[in-house]
């Protein structure tokens, strides 16, 4: 299995798997499988995370400054079925009927810039290739929207016949990781 990892579930590792992770093992677990590139990080997400709670997670995961671990996005480029879904599918209709012409130009470069339009390109592009399966990391849910120009990461994938798991379904997947708590009464 190999997966690419969005923004969200990075910090949620940062915080709220890795304070409880004293021995470092989940830490030193996602280090190796980062190295090993069986779990992904593109530049854009690298990028989002500089600027996400001030850099959080790459103070706590420095191994993800590494730019031999990362992979670039500038030449992931969308197909014109792409565009199309994007303008007609992956928009958020209520939002869309607000937005000029102009308006909704802009959101739209703006998104096909985005990480999540390089995770869903990445894998796009990238689902056949890998002997094993590929799937998009990410901690949003399908059905809530913020009110954003574009529907979540995970409806868009279901439209496109992307898998996806939450981060507590990734780590469940490694053996090498035992979560036990215990119940001192």
């Amino acid at each position: 299995m190999r997966v690419v990892i969005d923004t969200s579930s990075l910090l949620s590792l940062v915080r709220y798997y890795l304070p409880f992770d004293k021995n470092q093992i989940l830490y030193n677990l996602f280090e190796s499988k980062v190295k090993s590139e069986e779990i992904i990080i593109l530049d854009k997400v690298y990028e989002e995370c500089k600027y996400t709670s001030k850099g959080l997670v790459l103070k706590s995961i420095n191994y993800l400054n590494d730019k031999k671990i990362r992979v670039k996005t500038e030449e992931l480029l969308p197909t014109t079925k792409f565009f199309n879904q994007l303008e007609n599918q992956f928009i958020n209709g209520a939002i869309r009927n607000k937005l000029t012409e102009v308006e909704f130009e802009n959101r739209k470069n703006a998104y096909l810039e985005s990480a999540d339009s390089k995770l869903l390109l990445f894998c796009l592009k990238n689902k056949n290739l890998f002997e094993s399966i590929l799937y998009v990391v990410t901690e949003e849910t399908e059905f809530s929207n913020d009110n954003k120009s574009f529907k979540k990461l995970p409806a868009i994938c279901k439209m496109l016949d992307i898998n996806v798991l939450t981060l507590p379904d990734l780590i469940n997947t490694y053996d090498e990781i035992n979560l036990i708590i215990s119940d001192k009464n």
